[in-house]
Order: structure tokens, then sequence, then C-alpha cells
């Protein structure tokens, strides 16, 4: 099994047994789904995917649309258009509140109700061609034709009440930019696609990916926009529950009522988790779990100080059969996952190869990294000679709270 993939395996097993939190009820079809389903996976920007528990499990996506149709119009439209009629502010209120600033009547941000639902209604076409527009680009996040949950979407018409009141209240403060009641059709609509936590992690690795796809290579939407989507992601995406998560989690993320979670490491990849189970402020339980630990294992806060700037990987070369590989600098988490990708397709070239990994020149490396090393050379033991160059033995320590380096190494043994 891929190290990768045993991480979040054992971190679904620790977290599985969670059972606070209740699915949504007020849209009837959400109130049918599986409290137990608790599904994670994570996609690098190398287009490399992981997955554990129920991860291909389909369910709606609801509210995590909503960044990728703010990216479809940011795209379409440019930041000063979609900014007339909608802001960027955390709202500091529930989703479905009535957040409109004063002077402009403009919601106070995309990823409420009411900012969600003005942005719909800035995607150009009548009705359905709007939608089909939204599905297109959301199908282009996740790489694959997405389908709509009728009867979650019927279930959602029959219940909006509120939010067609908040349509109508955007309408008239002149801007909502469609019939009230199409705008809301086609946010039904939007809400109601169907992902799995994989889609998820690959529609988050999209926007790490600066709006490129990494699975399909295909771009979905531009650099520009992706970076002003995970902004608002990471100020608003959470609901009143935003600015404590900014500063536990430390990743830009979106929930969604029907247990979705996406969150995304700028640079490095997406995650997908899926638990229906959700909090007073509508997040998954277990997802926000999760992606606590997830984060502070792998050392995932965007504003966490790294020398991290490019590729560990200094030299690869090959002789007699031989694959030696050169370290340079830090290795964290993605540093980590790119010799282990490395070392396995190394190993594939010839019966029973020698890979050396040489970390003469490496000056940390954080305990998320040693792990993953260490179990790809385990898990490679059956084909594959992996032998680590390690004068610091910064590989061969113990895990630790901390990254270790040859200098600190040398304080504890004084």
């Amino acid at each position: 099994m891929e190290p990768v993939t045993v991480v979040l395996a054992e971190l679904v097993e620790r977290h599985r047994a969670d059972t606070a939190g209740d699915v949504a009820r007020y849209i009837p079809e959400l109130a049918r789904a599986d409290p137990h389903a608790f599904g994670l996976a994570m996609v690098s920007v190398q287009g490399h995917a992981y997955q554990a528990g129920d991860a291909a499990a389909a369910f709606t996506i609801q509210s995590v649309s909503k960044p990728f149709v703010y990216s479809l119009a940011l795209s379409e439209l440019g930041l000063a258009e979609v900014a007339r009629r909608v802001g960027f502010e955390p709202s500091g209120e529930p989703f479905n509140a009535i957040s409109l600033e004063a002077g402009t009547g403009r919601p106070a941000n995309p990823l409420i109700n009411a900012g969600a639902i003005v942005t719909t209604a800035l995607i150009g076409g009548d009705g359905e061609a709007a939608f089909e527009r939204i599905r297109d680009t959301l199908s282009g996040f996740a790489g694959r034709r997405l389908t709509v949950d009728e009867d979650v979407y019927r279930s959602e018409a029959a219940t909006g009440d509120r939010n067609r009141a908040l349509a109508y209240l955007t309408l008239s403060q002149g801007v909502l930019e469609r019939p009230a009641q199409q705008a809301c059709d086609v946010y039904f609509r939007q809400c109601a696609i169907e992902v799995t936590a994989v889609d998820l992690a690959v529609m988050g690795a999209t926007l790490a990916n600066g709006g490129r796809n990494p699975v399909t290579g295909r771009r979905v939407v531009d650099a520009d926009a992706a970076g002003a989507t995970l902004s608002v992601m990471a100020t608003c995406g959470m609901y009143d529950h935003s600015g404590e998560w900014m500063l536990r989690v430390g990743l830009p993320a979106k929930s969604g009522v029907g247990g979705g979670v996406c969150a995304v490491s700028p640079g490095q990849f997406g995650v997908g988790v899926f638990s229906p189970p959700l909090d007073p402020q509508g997040n998954s339980v277990r997802a926000s779990a999760v992606l606590r630990e997830l984060s502070a294992e792998l050392g995932l806060h965007v504003l966490r100080h790294t020398e991290r700037a490019r590729s560990p990987l200094q030299a690869v070369r090959t002789d007699h059969g031989a694959h030696h590989l050169e370290l340079l600098g830090d290795l964290g988490f993605a540093a980590a996952e790119e010799i282990v990708h490395c070392v396995r397709r190394l190993a594939r070239d010839q019966p029973r190869p020698l890979v050396t990994v040489d970390l003469s020149h490496v000056t940390a490396v954080r305990p998320i990294a040693r792990r993953l090393l260490a179990d790809c050379a385990a898990g490679l033991r059956a084909r594959t000679t992996v032998r680590f160059v390690d004068p610091a033995g910064l590989v061969r320590r113990p895990s630790t709270d901390r990254s270790d380096t040859p200098g600190e190494r040398a304080e504890r043994a004084e």
C-alpha cells in the first residue's frame, strides 16, 4: 500500500468512532444520508491520488460548489466586475443569513447563500445554458462528467423558500443579474450535483495547481481566478467558524451540508472528505477533525514558515542498473511524496535494482517525511534494495513532533 494511503487510512480509522453531530434535516433527501459514511482522499499537483474509507461514495456537492462557480465567474468577467455585485468579507453569521453590505446591497461574500445565488446568476446564458456551463466547469475541475441527483434537486426546490427570499432581496438591491426564480433554480441544480471525496480532492488540487487539473492536464480557470478563490475560501469558506478554522487548520477550505469538505494546500494538493454528520455551523464534524490532524501532522498551515522552495531531487543518476538520488534542502510532506514516486518509478525499471537515496546535503527532515521514506523502502523490500546514505542519521531517528537537523542532533548528543 502507498505510504500516503496508509496515513489516510489511519486517520479514517482514528476518527470513525466519532459520532458527534447530525445529518442535515431541513432538506428531506439529505436527512436520508448514512451517518456512518466516512471517506478521505488526497490528490497532489503532480496528479497522484490517494484515498481511504468511503472515498468513492456519491453525495451532493451542496455549498462546496460555491467557490468553483465563483472561480468561473471571475474567469469570465474579471474580479472588478464580479466585485460590483458580491463582496469578499467574512459575514460572521450562518450560511443562510441576510448579510448585505450597507450602501451597495452586495452580499458579504460569495460563499454564503445570498452571495452564491448572486454569483451563480452572473454566469451567462438562460437558465438551462447557465447551469450546463456551471456543470461543465465543475466537471472540468473534477476531471469527469458530473451528474445531478434529481431527487435532491426536487427536495431542495420544494424547501428552498428562504433562498428564494434571499434572491428577491438581492434583486431589490440591484445586484442580481437574472430573475430570482430562475437564479434559484440554477442554484438548486448546482447544489444537487453528485460528487465523491475523490472528486473534491481533484477539484481542490486543480485550485492548488493554479486552475489546471493535474490529472487531465486541462486548464479549467485562469491562475488569477484560482488564487482569488483560494483567498476567499481561506477567510469565508467555513461560515461563522472560518476564523478559528484558519487559526487551527490554516488551509483554504469549503464545507457543504451534504457532508463534504474540500481543502487546499496551495501548490501542493487538494483534500476531499465526506462524512454527513454536521456541527451547529453546518460543517462536517469528522471532516473538521481529520483535517485539523492532517494539517498538524503534515505541517500544512499556509502561514507556517518553510524553507523549501524547490525540488529535493538535486540529481538522479543511473549506472549499470543502480540508481542514485541526491537530495537537497528540507524534506517535508511534498518533498517526500516526490521522492517516493521517483523511487517507485525507478524500482519498476528492471528486476531487483539498487536505489541509493543520498541525504548528505539534506538540512532537515520532518517526521512525516521520515515515515514516508521508511515505509516506501519497506514496501519495496521484496523486489528492490533501497539504501540510504544518511551520515547525520536524519531518516534513522524515531519520529518526533519536530524536524531534525544535523545541528539539533549534535545538541541533543551533548
